[in-house]
């Protein structure tokens, strides 16, 4: 670890806070959040300090538990290591004519505090490019002490973004439906859609999507305009039932990582 990978891993965080605050919406561990999109931006090259040399790199994450609740029955992770409570796992993909993992995501990793826990060829599980790459995860745990020199950083600057509260395992957005947004005339799934409760989480980069509402969790996955729930299985109504709605709503207001896993610009 060097002072020049902290300080690099800082700054993107920093970025983030302040370009994207809307991703810490009803998110406890905002810090944890910022330092998890800056990793994002620095190893798939969305900033200008993309790191050197540049490695084609994928990268994926969530939380472990939720992880293995989606994919535990089809791959092996989770029985060599038990699920990491309070852990991010990120799943990083890498060319297979590379054969170490690329020294920029060792270092960013490292000097985050995160450890290896798994590598071999990829597997193709939760919508990830993988054909023809190697894989390699790490799990970081909330809290680390990097979060609390994000925090002073953050504090000195003033330019710190305060969350509305709440619990997360992954990105949740607010309800944000505004006194100024009026449904009057909406057709009946669209004014559901847009005033019912609904916590929204990208689940996996490809469009698939996690919504939250009065205690039950449906499956949207954006792309194919399909969801899980007995509205969409049983009538297939045209313009999607609401949770496709509500999940196009909230990409278009950025408020949720578009498909593709990219923060909203």
């Amino acid at each position: 670890m060097t002072e020049h990978d902290l300080e690099r891993v800082l700054g993107e965080a920093v970025h983030v806070a302040n370009e994207f605050p809307a991703i810490t919406n009803d998110v406890d561990d905002a810090l944890h959040e910022y330092l998890r999109y800056a990793v994002l931006r620095l190893l798939e090259g969305d900033t200008t300090s993309r790191l050197e040399p540049a490695v084609d790199v994928t990268v994926g994450y969530g939380m472990d538990a939720a992880m293995a609740d989606s994919w535990r029955s089809t791959v092996s992770w989770w029985h060599e290591l038990p699920v990491q409570d309070d852990c991010t796992r990120f799943r990083v993909f890498y060319p297979d004519d590379i054969a170490r993992v690329p020294r920029a995501v060792s270092d960013v990793m490292n000097v985050r505090g995160a450890w290896r826990v798994w590598s071999g060829d990829a597997r193709d599980v939760g919508a990830y490019n993988s054909q023809g790459r190697h894989e390699v995860h790490y799990c970081w745990p909330i809290g680390h002490p990097i979060e609390s020199q994000l925090d002073a950083r953050l504090d000195r600057d003033d330019q710190r973004a305060t969350p509305d509260g709440g619990c997360t395992g992954d990105l949740r957005v607010r309800e944000i439906v505004s006194d100024q947004t009026h449904s009057a005339g909406l057709e009946a799934r669209t004014q559901r859609a847009l005033n019912e409760e609904m916590v929204v989480s990208l689940l996996a980069k490809g469009g698939q999507y996690e919504v939250r509402s009065f205690g039950r969790v449906y499956d949207v996955d954006i792309i194919t305009e399909t969801c899980t729930c007995s509205d969409w299985q049983q009538r297939k109504p045209d313009g999607g039932c609401k949770h496709l709605r509500r999940v196009d709503h909230e990409i278009k207001q950025g408020h949720v990582p578009r498909p593709d896993g990219r923060l909203p610009m």
